[in-house]
């Protein structure tokens, strides 16, 4: 877009957010008109040049610190148009990298991000927080995500923060995924450390697949500059961990083995691993559901859950979270496996705006006693991460179908013992 008009429209938009109590009055039409204007000057463009005319005024929104406007923005512009929707955690990322770009403290910029998009805007910020700095060590780790630990409602939005340090570490080490896991590893509790690994192994898939991912920017060639990308270096992960440096980079995907890498994964990093690996198996197979669901069954026997789990979240970003779609490419899998690829997909329902009503109501459409069993334990556990409290869980969980309000209350930790067909289920996966 032509740097006049992008800061005219940039001026416009800003004009139109306002500030303050008015600003929160208005947001919802004040958002529309300005996605309206944004359609206007850059839907006749293609390709990256679309993309990058839509970025470059909702990042300037974040940077002058209108992050929530500019995400009320996108969430009129996905309305608009079905292309932004599909990449709209693309775009959340690149707003939260534009917002963590202001060093101003975390606490302050998450306060202004919101877990639309699937919490996109989090990640960017902590992605931009470790683009700034020129090392990491233990001190560095613990503290980024301190805030958010001492108070249970803060539960989601620590997940969010640790999982972005994932990403944030692997972008840091130059995407040597072993040094970002090592990194990981320091954090204080299994909890963290596995949503730690969970970002990095989808940032390795990221960088890998997605050449037009917003978080590319960063790293060598980020706003940290060359003399800091100089210190992101792999020796640094490697001395922390008390493991040899190696020469060979890390090589993040290997077409001869689509279970790669988790294939040469240490234990402790393999149920991280499989709840992403599928995404690997689909850009392989050019997007083969049926072929990657025969390919879990080549896991290791404890991780083939995981992996049909893994199916499921990838199945609901190609649909479009369409539920009839989705249920037919969930019943490609094994019978004893479909109930996992249904956690998956109702999982990332809540996930896309913190929404534990959205995974409820996909819940009623199915009709099998086994999908529908794991998809409201599958809720429940959305919940325990959303609700803080146990009267919060018990009047989450009462929404779901009579039937169905005691397993909610078991995913959710509230029962402590899962009702018997829960078990049944549970051991025919594993034969």
């Amino acid at each position: 877009m032509n740097s006049i008009v992008s800061r005219a429209l940039f001026a416009c938009g800003l004009a139109l957010m306002g500030s303050g109590a008015e600003a929160q009055r208005a947001a919802r039409p004040d958002s529309t008109q300005v996605a309206r204007r944004l359609i206007a000057v850059c839907g006749s463009n293609y390709g990256d040049k679309r993309t990058k005319c839509f970025q470059d005024s909702l990042n300037a929104t974040a940077r002058a610190g209108s992050v929530t406007a500019a995400i009320s923005t996108l969430g009129v512009l996905t309305r608009l148009d079905p292309a932004i929707r599909k990449d709209d955690h693309l775009y959340a990322h690149s707003i939260g990298i534009s917002a963590g770009s202001s060093g101003r403290p975390i606490a302050v910029v998450f306060a202004q991000c919101t877990v639309a998009f699937q919490s996109g805007c989090y990640h960017g910020v902590i992605e931009s927080y470790f683009d700034r700095l020129r090392r990491v060590d233990s001190a560095a780790i613990t503290r980024l995500c301190a805030p958010f630990r001492t108070d249970p409602a803060q539960r989601w939005i620590l997940f969010q923060c640790v999982h972005g340090m994932g990403h944030g570490l692997t972008m840091f080490y130059q995407h040597d995924l072993r040094a970002s896991l090592a990194s990981c590893d320091r954090l204080p509790d299994d909890w963290e450390r596995h949503s730690c690994y969970g970002g990095a192994f989808m940032e390795n898939i990221v960088n890998a697949t997605m050449p037009a991912h917003p978080s590319h920017g960063l790293g060598a060639h980020g706003s940290a500059g060359s003399a800091a990308a100089g210190n992101h270096s792999v020796h640094d992960a490697h001395a922390m961990s008390g493991k040899s440096t190696s020469s060979q980079p890390f090589r993040a995907l290997d077409a001869n083995d689509p279970l790669y890498p988790c294939s040469i994964m240490s234990e402790r990093y393999l149920r991280a691993c499989y709840e992403m690996q599928t995404s690997v198996m689909l850009y392989w197979n050019g997007g083969n559901v049926a072929d990657a669901a025969r390919t879990c069954e080549r896991a290791p026997a404890a991780m083939r859950t995981l992996c049909h789990q893994s199916l499921g979240r990838d199945i609901s970003s190609r649909t479009g979270q369409g539920y009839a779609e989705s249920i037919r490419l969930c019943s490609l899998s094994a019978e004893r496996f479909r109930p996992w690829c249904f956690i998956g997909l109702v999982k990332n329902f809540v996930d896309l705006n913190g929404r534990y009503s959205d995974g409820m109501r996909f819940c009623t459409e199915l009709t099998r006693e086994n999908d529908k069993m794991k998809c409201y334990e599958a809720v429940g556990e959305q919940i325990a991460a959303l609700e803080a409290k146990e009267t919060g869980r018990r009047a989450a969980c009462s929404t779901a179908e009579r039937s169905y309000v005691d397993v909610c209350l078991y995913g959710a930790r509230v029962l402590a013992s899962a009702p018997p067909a829960l078990f049944r289920i549970n051991e025919a996966a594993q034969r």
